[in-house]
């Protein structure tokens, strides 16, 4: 039920109330009532709607127009279904909107409701006795869920007109730092403007202050510039939005001209006199040094705009806010302002509820849909204008109509979103468009370092490249130094490219173009590239043996395949002549048995040949200074390595699932650079060098390799070592010298990764029935994983250097031995090991700060528990440990995000993720460490989900730590 006022549309702000029984509404809710019409407040009335058996359309949307709910839960509260299916949709307004929902506890027990017991339960199971057991279980999580959310108990006022009147002010406090609604179903706006908030430190009143926004082109910087000055407008003395400043210094002034014409359209907006002129760059300082204002600078591009509009914080007075946004973090350095918010892409299941609202209106796919939303969530790259301007397009469409336009979008890009991504590329420099081409085709994903290697030999000043591209969010640099650009603008780059004339093209893209220079010879010495993906070939196409001989600049040749087509349509002449000065040799599924006898790889920098049909590379020794990366993955055919002495930088070697692959040659030894080798699923590999001490050597791999029944002697300085558990049976001496290993992986028969079984299981050795003794003296050792071995009963002493330890899929697992209390431990995760006894499950719980072990039952040591999804933070927490249990609706193959929201008094503070975990067999317990940046003066409501819908959330629940954990 619900109580009302005056017609809702001369309301600014409406509040809905769910109650059952007279003697709430003439208590609570007619001195409610009184309180929010002296603050403009209504309350939706239900009392003239029909009663049915659902709630009917009108007070669905009721309660979906409403900013607030306040549930007023009493003894009787669960006698009317009408009540509990109110309920349902409000806690679903919650979930898909983000309403606020309040709640009071009228003469009944939160614990009551959430249990559904005492008098409270009775009347609850009155109620379901005439339902479906499913009507039953909704209800029931409903009330747990909502006698979750800290309220008002009436028991604890000696007054109820003082409980009264605080809920009223904690409901108008509510609405005036809540978001207009123009926002407010913006998916993750209260997490940006929070994170803003904090930036802008509001309660610094004495000095006037500048705040940049920045990121890429359609992230959402105008959005949440918009709701700031939405939510903080009301706070100023004056306000302005300076909308799209973007090209305004293109306007043909001059510089004088152009800073006075700005200065003119600030004033006249912010003073909201539109036949102000001023004469003077004076103006701004002169009008506006007393004046607390909040001004927003949108879309700025060029220095000019800010010297002109804020170029001191001394122009506009005490606690003065200027808020920047601009895709050009430079432009805020040169301006001095280093107090910047960076504005992340959203996670994968932000932006599924971002596209799922623009393309459904409901923030999840229906059914049949959901393969086709991955799809766009692949294309737009999480970049929130691409979802919505692609969610729109596609809205009300039939699947076939999706893939006509997502295969469309595929191809060129849609002109709304062009419009916006294109302008970043069209204001650079030539040199810099150029390197933009070539991250688009060649090099995204790679290490900048790379990158520079690759275009060593070009005029382009590559690292002030890089340094303006990410600058201006164009590409992203990781702190590792990978090279990321987005989707959608690799998609402005392909269309740049299609602009040229083609004569004038030093990267070609067109399958036709290229299959015409390929087949008659008809290329010329602009072209630098080509990118040539053959899935997209409908008939065969047979390379001239002089194809190359008229691009002789070639530098990077780039052959693959973006769709699985066991078909081969492109043929290569034997005597055919690769491009001279070629340093990128990328081509999946080469054809031949052997590169051509002319093959000069003097200047290749990286040779990818995978899912070839190779059975040798080339005869002899070829010069391969230059060469830091070589990928042969699945060269199925590929019986023998060439001498690779003169490999002198090779940094690289991908040898994986090379199932003929036989010997791997001395000459190994000489590649004193290499760092990384991977030999995986190499089934027949007998022989390796007795030495390969490789002092460079950090990574090895070597899963897989059945026939291979020992580690051979490695260096010292290996960091990261993957082997087969029967080489465990003959480990070298050295093993107590490998203080540098850090990671170890140890495989047995069991296929956890679902990998084909002929690879997996063909040569397979006994497996092993116990780890080493000797695995307790790699005292540098941070994790030890083991997967898939069934007979290990019991795990030996390990090493106190030990920080993570995962045991998955190990059936016959029952007990470890007790870390010392020196030991470094941190998480253990025993997926699927159901045998593990009790002294082992303690071990784990206790001994561990995160946890991942089959159960279905919350420890004991958790005080706090609570059935479903969701329970209470309790008051003055600051350190705890949550444990959550999971339960698989289904056989799972994936692995899952296992989710966390916050909410205080109705807001949610942001989702974070909380832990990545593998596919389980059955119910599993998360157990992990959780602290807030704040003592809590009020309760908390923790909300836990997964990012997988063949999960069930079960049970969770929160120990407390006073002091500090560990």
């Amino acid at each position: 039920m619900a109580s009302s006022s005056s017609s809702p549309r001369t309301w600014r702000y409406r509040v809905f109330t769910s109650f059952h029984g007279p003697d709430v509404r003439k208590t609570v809710l007619s001195h409610l009532r009184k309180q929010f019409i002296c603050n403009g407040i209504t309350m939706f009335d239900d009392q003239r709607i029909e009663r049915g058996q659902t709630i009917s359309p009108e007070l669905t949307r009721g309660i979906r127009e409403s900013r607030i709910s306040i549930v007023v839960l009493s003894k009787n509260y669960a006698s009317s279904s009408w009540c509990l299916d109110e309920l349902l949709e409000i806690l679903k307004c919650k979930e898909d909107i983000g309403q606020i929902v309040m709640t009071v506890f009228y003469g009944v027990d939160p614990s009551d409701v959430r249990k559904q017991t005492g008098e409270f339960g009775i009347r609850f199971s009155e109620t379901c006795a005439r339902k479906t057991e499913e009507e039953k279980q909704k209800w029931s999580q409903a009330l747990n869920d909502v006698g979750n959310i800290a309220g008002e108990h009436f028991l604890n006022w000696d007054k109820e007109s003082k409980m009264v009147e605080t809920i009223a002010r904690d409901v108008s406090n509510k609405l005036n730092t809540t978001i207009s609604k123009d926002f407010e179903d913006m998916v993750g706006i209260e997490a940006h403007l929070q994170k803003m908030q904090s930036l802008l430190h509001l309660d610094n009143e004495d000095e006037a202050m500048i705040v940049g926004i920045c990121g890429p082109s359609g992230i959402g910087k105008t959005t949440i510039a918009r709701a700031l000055h939405s939510r903080l407008s009301s706070s100023f003395q004056l306000t302005c939005f300076m909308e799209n400043l973007k090209g305004s210094y293109n306007s043909g002034l001059d510089e004088y001209g152009l800073k006075l014409c700005l200065q003119q359209q600030l004033l006249s907006k912010i003073l909201n006199q539109n036949d102000l002129r001023i004469f003077h760059l004076g103006a701004i300082p002169e009008r506006l040094c007393d004046q607390n204002v909040l001004i927003i600078l949108d879309g700025v591009d060029d220095l000019q705009q800010l010297e002109a509009l804020t170029n001191e914080t001394s122009w506009f007075g005490p606690g003065s806010r200027i808020i920047v946004t601009t895709e050009d973090q430079e432009l805020l350095e040169q301006h001095d302002i280093n107090n910047t918010y960076h504005v992340d892409f959203p996670t994968i299941k932000e932006a599924r509820k971002i596209f799922c609202r623009s393309a459904f209106r409901q923030s999840s796919a229906p059914y049949g849909f959901e393969k086709l939303v991955e799809r766009v969530l692949k294309l737009c790259s999480n970049l929130p204008l691409g979802l919505r301007v692609m969610g729109s397009s596609l809205r009300r469409k039939k699947e076939d109509d999706w893939e006509s336009i997502l295969h469309r979008q595929e191809n060129s890009l849609d002109r709304k979103i062009e419009g916006v991504l294109r302008v970043g590329y069209d204001n650079l420099h030539k040199n810099d468009q150029f390197l933009f081409l070539l991250i688009s085709f060649f090099f995204n994903y790679q290490d900048n370092d790379h990158v520079k290697a690759m275009l060593g030999d070009s005029k382009l000043d590559v690292r002030y490249g890089l340094k303006t591209l990410a600058y201006k969010s164009l590409i992203q640099i990781s702190i590792k130094g990978d090279i990321v650009m987005h989707k959608l603008l690799q998609q402005v780059g392909k269309e740049a490219v299609q602009r040229q004339d083609h004569g004038k093209r030093q990267i070609l893209i067109d399958s036709d173009e290229i299959c015409d220079v390929l087949e008659n010879d008809s290329g010329n010495r602009n072209v630098m590239g080509i990118s040539f993906d053959i899935s997209t070939l409908l008939n065969d196409v047979y390379i001239s043996a002089e194809a190359f001989k008229r691009i002789r600049n070639l530098r990077f040749l780039s052959i693959y395949k973006t769709r699985l087509d066991t078909n081969v349509r492109l043929h290569l002449s034997e005597d055919m002549v690769f491009p001279p000065q070629l340093r990128l040799l990328h081509w999946e599924v080469y054809p031949g048995k052997s590169l051509p006898h002319t093959f000069r790889p003097e200047y290749l920098v990286e040779l990818n040949l995978r899912d070839n049909q190779l059975e040798k590379l080339w005869e002899g020794i070829q010069p391969l200074t230059n060469l830091k990366k070589m990928e042969l993955l699945r060269s199925s055919n590929l019986k023998v390595l060439p001498n690779l002495s003169d490999a002198t930088n090779l940094e690289v070697l991908n040898l994986a699932l090379c199932e003929s692959l036989v010997e791997i040659p001395p000459s190994i030894g000489n590649l004193h650079k290499l760092e990384k080798l991977i030999m995986d699923f190499c089934r027949k590999l007998k022989v390796v060098p007795t030495h390969f001490n490789l002092a460079s050597l950090e990574s090895l791999g070597m899963m897989g390799c059945w026939q291979l029944k020992n580690i051979p002697d490695i260096s010292t300085n290996i960091t990261t070592l993957k082997i087969t558990d029967t080489m465990l049976e003959d480990l070298p001496q050295s093993i107590r010298l490998w203080s540098g290993l850090q990671v170890l992986d140890i495989y047995g028969s069991v296929n956890i990764y679902h990998a084909p079984a002929e690879i997996y299981l063909e040569g397979r050795g006994a497996d092993i029935k116990k780890i080493p003794d000797c695995i307790k003296d790699l005292d540098g050792l941070k994790e030890l994983h083991i997967y898939g071995c069934p007979k290990i009963v019991s795990l030996p002493e390990l090493p106190s250097s030990l920080k993570r330890l995962i045991v998955d899929t190990c059936e016959s697992l029952e007990t470890l031995v007790h870390f010392p209390f020196e030991s470094a431990i941190e998480d253990l995760y025993f997926s699927n090991c159901f045998k593990l006894g009790q002294e082992a499950r303690r071990v784990i719980t206790k001994q561990s700060r995160d946890a991942w072990l089959p159960g279905r039952n919350v420890p004991a040591e958790f005080h706090y528990r609570a059935v479903g999804n969701s329970l209470t933070i309790p008051t003055d927490t600051y350190e705890c440990r949550i444990c959550v249990v999971i339960s698989p609706k289904q056989k799972m193959v994936e692995f899952f995000d296992l989710l966390c929201r916050q909410r205080k008094n109705g807001f949610s503070t942001g989702q974070k993720r909380l832990q990545l975990l593998p596919k389980v067999q059955a119910a599993h317990l998360f157990i992990g460490h959780f602290t807030l940046s704040d003592k809590l003066d009020s309760g908390v409501l923790l909300e836990f989900s997964t990012s997988s819908k063949d999960i069930d959330i079960i049970e969770c629940g929160i120990q407390i730590f006073h002091g500090h954990y560990r």
